[in-house]
């Protein structure tokens, strides 16, 4: 997969130590969670980190990406974690079981979505949920590659990754 081709190599206009504010907030948070520790030095090194990381990688993750409608951002918030939830409950049942017969199965997701955050959340969603993992994203032909752990209808599974992902991930970016 070749990088996007719309990316610039340096920081959008405005303040680019603040391009990524998110990403700034979540590392110096990171930092301060697993310092555990609200020490005047541990707040100077959370402030730094989260102010010099983002700036050093913008080149890999480009400029950040701006979603819409917040509470369409929480509903699939609890969608992935219902289903995270709901996934690692099936996969626990077909390993623990001796007598199931898993079906692995090869699931090609066609892409309705070319926003390159959306595609990138979706393969990380995909990913991140037990039984599944996303392979290949194709950027030429937009498919997303699937390996599915035990998949009986490998057509009806891409149909619902489409309705349960991608399309709140269309609503939320594009």
């Amino acid at each position: 997969m070749t990088p996007p081709k719309h990316l610039p190599d340096t920081a959008p206009p405005g303040n680019p130590w603040a391009a990524h504010l998110a990403l700034s907030l979540l590392l110096a948070a990171v930092w301060l969670l697993l310092r555990q520790s609200l020490a005047l030095v541990d707040l100077l090194w959370a402030a730094l980190l989260g102010l010099v990381v983002p700036r050093l990688v913008f080149g890999f993750i480009g400029p950040a990406a701006r979603p819409h409608r917040p509470l369409r951002i929480l509903r699939f918030i609890g969608v992935v974690v219902w289903d995270i939830v709901v996934s690692n409950l099936t996969v626990a049942r077909i390993v623990l079981n001796p007598w199931s017969t898993p079906r692995p199965a090869w699931v090609p997701v066609p892409l309705d979505t070319h926003h390159p955050t959306a595609v990138t959340l979706l393969a990380t969603v995909i990913t991140t949920t037990p039984g599944t993992v996303s392979c290949i994203i194709d950027d030429e032909h937009w498919v997303i590659l699937v390996h599915a752990l035990d998949c009986d209808d490998p057509i009806a599974m891409a149909a619902q990754i489409k309705e349960r992902y991608e399309r709140a991930l269309m609503e939320i970016f594009e």
